[in-house]
């Protein structure tokens, strides 16, 4: 699994940039960098405030829970934070990019190349085998078929499926075809990954499993960021930020904290776990 440790990039060390950024640009040092941001769905008259001013950043190599009650507005951070939706006021910055200011076709090169996506749902394509899904993201990225099939069977090997390349989704276990969802997030060797409710359809061994992959993706290198409302899966993570009414409610470390992260967020003091037994509001 070590092949799939990522590359350190001069930007994680943040060398080279000033010590902070302005209050109105982005900071360098940070991975994500989300500034006052706000989304409103407008349903005939009635508008729905899903994001009132949420501010944060993420650094590379953190391991973070974003977690909240229904209603709270974690699924829509999620989206925008993954480019899936965009804010209607604010700015986000992810790698460097002003997510609002980039071409349609830059928008789609950042969500191929520096974002791999985990869905509670899977979203395999279940005629075809764990080793074509996985290519996928590859294809669309126009890499050469035998580079990307290189790519593909070594993810696969990294996330335990090295037996597993050419059997399609019903010939696999729920564990298994969440297992080739993470290869695929991970075959395009993205900036980060973001995980919706990944072992939302899981039972709960499984869903100690996968979460152990996520934290040894992590060991390596990864920067993972993930949708949660069961207190054990967030226990797995670094950060936990709790949002509610649209806004960010908590934000806490209960995992040590890298230099960078340090650097960029100050030294915090580490809270305990969530605890078992006092589960969010379902989503």
């Amino acid at each position: 699994m070590g092949l799939f440790k990522k590359r350190k990039e001069d930007r994680s060390s943040g060398e080279g940039f000033a010590a902070a950024a302005s209050a109105e640009g982005p900071d360098p040092r940070a991975l994500i960098h989300a500034i006052d941001i706000v989304k409103i769905y407008e349903m005939g008259d009635v508008k729905v405030h899903a994001l009132r001013g949420v501010t944060l950043k993420v650094t590379r190599g953190e391991m973070v829970a974003i977690m909240g009650p229904s209603g709270s507005g974690k699924s829509t951070m999620m989206d925008i934070l993954g480019c899936l939706a965009k804010p209607t006021s604010g700015t986000y910055y992810l790698d460097g990019d002003n997510i609002e200011k980039v071409s349609d076709n830059r928008l789609a090169e950042i969500r191929n190349k520096k974002i791999g996506f985990v869905f509670q749902s899977f979203n395999l394509l279940p005629r075809m085998s764990a080793l074509h899904n996985v290519e996928l993201p590859l294809i669309y990225a126009g890499v050469p078929k035998r580079e990307r099939r290189r790519r593909a069977i070594e993810a696969l090997e990294a996330v335990g499926l090295g037996d597993r390349l050419h059997h399609k989704s019903n010939e696999l276990s729920g564990g298994q075809i969440q297992r080739v969802a993470i290869a695929r997030a991970l075959v395009t060797r993205p900036a980060i990954i973001f995980a919706d409710e990944p072992t939302g359809n899981l039972d709960s061994r499984t869903s100690e499993e996968i979460m152990q992959l996520f934290e040894e993706l992590h060991r390596q290198g990864n920067t993972i960021l993930l949708v949660t409302h069961e207190p054990d899966i967030a226990a797995h993570c670094q950060r936990i930020i709790r949002l509610r009414d649209g806004k960010i409610e908590s934000d806490e470390w209960i995992k040590e904290m890298s230099p960078l992260a340090k650097e960029v967020h100050g030294e915090r003091p580490l809270s305990p776990p969530p605890g078992w037994g006092q589960a969010d509001d379902d989503d």
